[in-house]
């Protein structure tokens, strides 16, 4: 899908900030220590926002099995999560926790999708990028990390998520207070990425988001883990790598 056409969010002059430029220097650093991560790990568009909702306060791990579930069960696709009771649905996320909210939350994004977009994920991939935040923030079960991860890794808008991880790296690297909201972590990220070309932003927003959550899953814990971090002070040494390096392969294309 092409996403040249969506515009980033709206938002005040880009500041690059020694924080921002650090932030850079990171990204291109775990590039270079885990390689292009080709992110979401999903068959579908689809299946990515079905994620979204599914990984709120689980492991992802918990979500593969709940995903497996509707596959095996053939309700992994518009149709299915439409026909099915919210009853059973609930059976069948029930690895990923919190199955009564989850349910409910998946079954008001689709009665969302029929009602404004015929049931087309790609006409709403076709949105203007602010207000279809706008409509994902109004969903039940949907906050800001839900509502970019859908926006990045589905729908193909140039948006930055936030997540825990992200939280923990600028915060523990003194890039931005302890107690900083999510969206000045957000307008921080976009900072770091504000001299790259506008057609290869969502690339690497994607890329971005992929590397800090392998970072926090090895090092960057609830306790952290320094030895052998990338990141750490007694190797940290950013490369300076050429574009290229980022893959330049499309997602799955949006689908009905």
């Amino acid at each position: 899908m092409a996403v040249t056409g969506h515009r980033d969010r709206v938002r005040s002059k880009p500041r690059i900030t020694k924080s921002a430029q650090m932030l850079r220097r990171m990204y291109m650093t775990l590039l270079h220590a885990y390689g292009p991560q080709q992110w979401w790990p999903a068959q579908t568009p689809l299946e990515v926002v079905v994620g979204a909702y599914l990984t709120q306060n689980t492991s992802w791990r918990a979500v593969e099995k709940s995903i497996e579930n509707l596959r095996r069960q053939g309700v992994l696709n518009i149709d299915g999560l439409r026909a099915i009771s919210e009853d059973e649905l609930r059976t069948l996320i029930k690895p990923s926790g919190f199955m009564l909210r989850k349910a409910s939350s998946i079954k008001a994004f689709i009665c969302f999708l029929d009602h404004e977009y015929d049931g087309s994920l790609t006409r709403f991939s076709e949105q203007d990028t602010t207000k279809a935040r706008h409509q994902l923030l109004g969903l039940p079960g949907v906050g800001p990390e839900t509502a970019d991860a859908i926006l990045l890794y589905a729908l193909g808008h140039p948006v930055m998520v936030v997540d825990e991880y992200l939280r923990r790296l600028v915060t523990r690297h003194q890039l931005a207070p302890e107690k900083v909201r999510y969206q000045e972590v957000q307008e921080l990220a976009l900072d770091a990425f504000a001299k790259d070309e506008a057609p290869l932003r969502a690339q690497h927003y994607n890329e971005f988001h992929a590397l800090v959550v392998e970072l926090g899953k090895r090092h960057c814990k609830r306790l952290p883990q320094c030895e052998g971090c990338p990141l750490s002070k007694s190797i940290f040494d950013p490369p300076h790598l050429p574009p290229s390096t980022v893959r330049q392969d499309g997602k799955a294309a949006a689908k009905n």
